[in-house]
């Protein structure tokens, strides 16, 4: 969209912020960066010139504007919407593959070599990969220094840097302030509106734990989103507690547990985590289970033009896809929910926590497990498990292919590919395959036209309602069938489309 002057132009000057994080405005007389909707007076549209990631405005010489906070705007929605190598540089970029691994772990993730990666990245964003990891850091620095009381050579490791001299260079570059400077700045409180500061707020607690506002594009609706979740959760895994979904994380350095509240502007995020080095990667994943990046003006756009849907969408606009933080933990989830009532589901899946998981301990609430990985599971004895034979062996096949590396599932699948691997395994149908490539890949137009739900509602409002001719319909809701599906799931009075008062 960067490319499009005219279109970026009007939108700086109307200040649309569901524009933000698609692009970046830089203005050349003050060499400062901001987002589309920044509060000051727009400048002259030839003072303009436009980026498609802040990592791009900071190798060109721009300097982050502290009015409008341009660095912590959602993230493009672009990168949930794609499946090519850049999309999935970028999700893993996001998840602080790069902070781990170097650019030669993110070539080897993707299949790549890194001269590729890196060419590919400079010509769709301007910046390389390690541009675009010292943005993130510069971020998740910032957000440290603002919200804790942390020791500043704490808060340079935390956030991914490799010493205290490059966390001080890249704060002063990205903020033109200090670390001290910065901390000294930091709002007392947010302003409200919807140019509100998106990331949050009061000190951080002792013991690793922070509170965070994650931003979103308005607008969203909470009740199918945080309903699945909740309904579907696994018993030590994952409660509905005091208005708030938590769950615990299985990260690189130790675990974490964290509680999610939607808020009309934000969702309110504490986290506690046993190494704030996994803090990068814990807002990826809860951003990415409650798909914030998304874009609801063109999903809800597009779903509007069939007159059949449109009043679903006119009803309660801004439907989410609720999705996961492991991508292995709900494939194994899929198979243990195949042909059983939710309520079954769990029951088998908390058996399997309780057997193989490790134990957390959660002074805050009733979560005693991590999920268990895979390679945790692959010695089970399937003997053990309370399920037919046929799912006993897709369930250990898939973990056993999981857990040796020949399959992966996460941010850098390739989706088309991923289903393909997946059909190969016995007991994956179309149902299964489509579940995961929705909920765990994020594949926006994965399609369940064989589900007994969907069938249901589109009987109900006039659709066709077998999967051929569904799918037939379905093809004008492309590439947004599987939030189509939220808003046709959403018609059945089911516990997933309720939040629990």
């Amino acid at each position: 969209m960067h490319t499009d002057t005219e279109r970026c132009v009007r939108a700086v000057q109307s200040k649309d912020a569901r524009f933000d994080g698609w692009f970046f405005t830089a203005v050349v007389t003050t060499r400062i960066y901001c987002r589309p909707s920044c509060p000051v007076v727009p400048p002259k549209a030839e003072n303009m010139t436009f980026y498609p990631s802040a990592a791009a405005c900071q190798q060109a010489g721009f300097r982050a504007c502290k009015r409008c906070r341009p660095d912590s705007s959602p993230g493009s929605p672009e990168w949930n919407q794609r499946a090519d190598l850049v999309a999935r540089a970028m999700r893993l970029i996001g998840d602080g593959v790069v902070d781990r691994d170097g650019v030669t772990g993110l070539a080897a993730r993707l299949g790549y070599s890194t001269r590729q990666v890196e060419r590919q990245l400079r010509a769709e964003l301007g910046a390389g990969p390690l541009a675009l990891a010292r943005a993130q850091r510069a971020q998740t620095a910032r957000l440290l220094i603002e919200t804790t009381t942390l020791p500043m050579a704490d808060i340079a490791f935390a956030a991914g840097f490799a010493s205290i001299r490059t966390f001080n260079d890249t704060v002063r570059e990205v903020f033109a302030l200090s670390p001290g400077e910065l901390r000294a700045r930091a709002p007392k409180r947010l302003p409200s509106g919807r140019n509100a500061t998106p990331l949050a707020t009061p000190p951080a607690t002792a013991g690793g734990t922070l509170t965070l506002r994650l931003p979103f594009r308005a607008p969203l609706n909470p009740d199918n989103l945080f309903g699945h979740l909740i309904a579907t959760a696994v018993p030590g895994v994952e409660e509905w507690r005091h208005g708030a979904y938590r769950r615990t994380l299985g990260l690189p350095h130790g675990h974490g547990i964290v509680a999610l509240t939607p808020h009309p502007d934000h969702i309110a995020c504490r986290l506690s985590l046993a190494d704030l080095r996994d803090l990068t990667l814990a807002i990826s994943r809860c951003r990415r289970m409650l798909d914030l990046d998304a874009d609801p003006a063109a999903v809800d756009g597009q779903l509007r033009d069939d007159p059949l849907l449109a009043p679903l969408v006119d009803k309660a606009p801004g439907r989410r896809v609720p999705r996961t933080v492991d991508e292995a933990e709900f494939a194994v989830r899929a198979v243990l929910g195949q042909q059983v009532s939710t309520a079954a589901a769990r029951t088998h899946a908390a058996r399997l926590v309780t057997a193989h998981g490790r134990p957390v301990e959660d002074p805050e609430g009733g979560l005693t497990h991590l999920f268990p990985a895979p390679r945790e599971l692959a010695a089970l004895d399937p003997e053990t498990l309370a399920l037919p034979r046929s799912r006993r062996a897709t369930l250990t096949t898939l973990v056993q292919h999981l857990a040796d590396g020949s399959f992966r599932l996460g941010p850098e699948s390739d989706w088309d590919e991923a289903r393909a691997r997946l059909t190969e395994l016995p007991g994956f149908g179309p149902w299964t395959v489509e579940v995961i490539a929705m909920r765990a890949l994020g594949d926006p137009d994965a399609f369940l036209p064989s589900d007994l739900g969907i069938r249901r509602a589109a009987q109900e409002l006039g659709l066709p309602h077998t999967p051929a001719a569904l799918t037939a319909r379905a093809a004008a809701w492309r590439p947004w069938r599987a939030y189509a599906v939220q808003y046709l799931w959403a018609t059945d009075a089911h516990p997933i489309n309720v939040i629990p008062a």
